[in-house]
């Protein structure tokens, strides 16, 4: 597979470098345009979660197209290395917050601030995803409130996530052997009727 490149914005046309190994899943460049051709505008002065970053392309791309944050995180230190080359090769640092560290116990902790756009792609076929969108419905305020989560999956490992309490499924698209979902934010008066009936 080619490298990954940026599609589109300041950084538009570079080529990034890949992580090294084969334990990433890199987002392919027709995925990667369909997605932001998707967000649109919205991106302009967004601030964007970049959850197992791997390369970084994707979080990068919404730099490059005009995000005013982007935080990235993954638990690979080779990941970590190759986000921050890739940052330095198309001069984006600027707006990047790069951490190295799990991305369930950054979800568990308090928020410190409300991401309009929150990305999930983790290592497919172990549940990961399930796994982060459950993480982050029990903590919503990741997730501004006209925010939107899209989570990168192959079409096989998808199933509906009905005990979701405060995220709700808007949208599939699928793009081959590549499925991205998107979830926004339960009105106040879904997610209360929701959690009155995990009570029950």
């Amino acid at each position: 597979m080619a490298p990954p490149r940026i599609i589109s914005g300041k950084a538009g046309g570079i080529r990034l470098r890949s992580v090294p190994g084969s334990g990433t899943r890199p987002i392919t460049d027709r995925v990667k345009e369909a997605l932001f051709n998707i967000i649109g505008p919205e991106i302009e002065g967004a601030s964007f979660l970049d959850l197992f970053a791997g390369t970084g392309s994707v979080g990068i791309e919404a730099l490059s197209r005009g995000a005013s944050y982007v935080c990235f995180l993954d638990t690979s230190r080779q990941a970590i290395a190759t986000i921050r080359e890739n940052l330095r090769l198309t001069h984006l640092e600027q707006g990047a917050e790069v951490l190295h560290m799990d991305a369930f116990v950054f979800l568990k902790r308090s928020p410190t601030r409300a991401f309009d756009f929150i990305f999930i792609a983790p290592p497919q076929y172990k549940g990961l995803w399930e796994k982060a969108l459950q993480t982050l419905d029990s903590n919503p305020a990741w997730l501004s409130p006209d925010g939107t989560v899209i989570v990168q999956i192959d079409p096989n490992e998808y199933k509906p996530l009905e005990q979701l309490t405060h995220l709700e499924e808007i949208e599939q698209r699928h793009y081959g052997s590549t499925e991205l979902v998107f979830y926004r934010c339960k009105t106040t008066q879904e997610a209360s009727a929701a959690a009155s009936y995990e009570e029950d």
